[in-house]
């Protein structure tokens, strides 16, 4: 028997054609084939050592761990949704690539961009290449403006509007376990899409973080410096709107913090969709896998 009290948290994340849970101490993926079979990997994280669980450093940790479990979740979900039809799976190394230049991009899109946008915006508005804090509110605005607009983008691919069904399909799994429910169709379809501990939310803090963070940047330095330097401090940033995040979700109730969360969920629409009974099937199958292994007789 499960028991819910044995388990502090668990997270998810959409992959192709499936999801991603992960509690404590294990993560399991569960995707469905081609013919409607539904695949499971289950694997035990490392237990990390008790200063990289401190504040600040774990939600670093716990970025580069979701980004290397998440090559591994993308991997076997699309090596067991695609099969079917290549006759084989991807390659690591051509996830591995796919991720790298995702990365690239990400930088490209994220913190290029709006940078040097509104370095164009200071010639002509003279206040915004003068004043640091009018340079990087410009600047964190329309690196909000890019990342909408990219989420729209990507929301009209139909492989993508299905990655958000199963990422609907995973908050709304994740509701039922946290609110005691049993783990049954029936009891997950009456929960919302939409959850305050999700990646999209961790994102919109980030953005917002960052225009803080990025306002002790001294002015005058030049281009180059201010681009490099928000890249180093990549981590500080994300070790920070971590332990926002987590505050959040704690307090969600009170009215301050459900005002904070409020963008994030809003922001929470454009990525998660309504999922069938198909795709709640396969998120129920990763979470019932991932409480059995957190059982002590697992």
């Amino acid at each position: 028997m499960i028991t819910h009290q044995k388990i502090k948290s668990v997270g998810g994340q959409a992959v192709i054609e499936g999801v991603m849970m992960r509690s404590p101490g294990n993560w399991t993926v569960a995707v469905r084939d081609q013919k409607g079979t539904i695949h499971l990997l289950r694997e035990k994280l490392a237990e990390m050592p008790r200063f990289l669980k401190l504040p600040l450093i774990r939600g670093v940790v716990a970025l580069f761990q979701a980004l290397l479990l998440g090559i591994r979740a993308i991997e076997f979900s699309a090596g067991k949704a695609y099969e079917e039809e290549s006759g084989e799976s991807m390659s690591r190394v051509s996830i591995v690539m796919t991720i790298i230049v995702a990365i690239g991009l990400g930088i490209g899109l994220f913190i290029l961009l709006p940078l040097y946008a509104t370095k164009l915006v200071g010639l002509i508005f003279h206040g915004v290449s003068t004043s640091s804090f009018l340079f990087n509110l410009v600047d964190g605005l329309i690196r909000i403006l890019v990342f909408l607009s990219y989420v729209l983008l990507i929301g009209m691919w139909k492989e993508m509007a299905r990655i958000f069904m199963y990422h609907g399909a995973e908050h709304k799994v994740i509701h039922a376990y946290e609110k005691g429910m049993e783990l049954t169709l029936e009891n997950v379809k009456q929960y919302s899409p939409l959850h305050p501990r999700c990646g999209t939310s961790f994102l919109m803090i980030v953005m917002v973080v960052s225009i803080l963070v990025f306002s002790f940047i001294p002015q005058q330095w030049p281009f180059i410096y201010k681009f490099l330097s928000r890249i180093v401090l990549i981590p500080l940033i994300a070790g920070s709107s971590f332990e926002l995040l987590k505050l959040s979700a704690k307090w969600d109730h009170h009215p301050v913090m459900h005002a904070m969360i409020l963008p994030g969920l809003m922001l929470q629409r454009l990525t998660t969709r309504e999922p069938d009974d198909a795709q709640l099937e396969v998120a129920l199958s990763a979470m019932i896998e991932v409480l059995k292994l957190e059982e002590p007789n697992a």
